[in-house]
């Protein structure tokens, strides 16, 4: 990673999340390439599954050009000697921003009636698309007679919606909430530029 303020900036996000920020910081510079970094979201979750928890970081980089992924979770397994050991997997995507479709931005707020430009909301959701995976909401089709009982097929809805994040003030502090809205902002930006 070239040394710039952002980049700066992004691995004190990776040490501020502390989860293996060494890993993390070794896939990026790989993807990366020495491209610098224009903007960065670094976003920790955990989840519950059978007795185990399990971490997960997401981290997205923007560079004049492209935005970075980057998946690390948690696993384990066992080694060579069948004693089960931590381990953790890495995957970095890398997009060209030119092939972004879309940037869904959802800002839930409170008390709307009050609410105050610029005051940041209690939750983003960001959903960036560019058509490598494809969502279909499938639901019954309704009739709006309500004495038939005719089968109706199915009605759906098709979304591009590659990653999606999730940023609560509530979980994941207020500053996480900020920091989402300015890198959304960067990547609505960046993206509207480029052809």
């Amino acid at each position: 990673m070239q040394t710039t303020d952002q980049s700066r900036a992004l691995t004190e996000s990776l040490e501020r999340s502390g989860y293996y920020p060494q890993l993390v910081t070794s896939v990026l510079n790989v993807a990366l390439a020495d491209e610098p970094v224009v903007g960065h979201l670094v976003h920790m979750e955990t989840t519950f599954a059978t007795a185990e928890v399990r971490r997960h970081v997401t981290v997205l980089v923007l560079t004049p050009t492209r935005l970075v992924l980057a998946h690390v979770d948690d696993q384990s397994g066992p080694n060579e000697t069948g004693v089960m050991e931590s381990r953790a997997a890495a995957t970095t995507e890398t997009v060209k921003l030119s092939t972004i479709r879309s940037v869904v931005l959802t800002h839930v707020v409170a008390e709307p009636a009050t609410y105050e430009v610029g005051e940041p909301p209690l939750e983003l959701n960001l959903a960036i698309g560019w058509g490598s995976v494809t969502r279909v909401d499938m639901e019954p089709a309704v009739c709006p007679d309500p004495n038939c009982e005719a089968d109706h097929g199915y009605t759906g809805a098709m979304t591009s919606d590659d990653v999606m994040l999730r940023v609560s003030a509530e979980a994941d502090g207020a500053q996480a909430v900020k920091d989402a809205v300015a890198f959304a902002r960067e990547l609505s930006v960046r993206t509207g530029q480029s052809s």
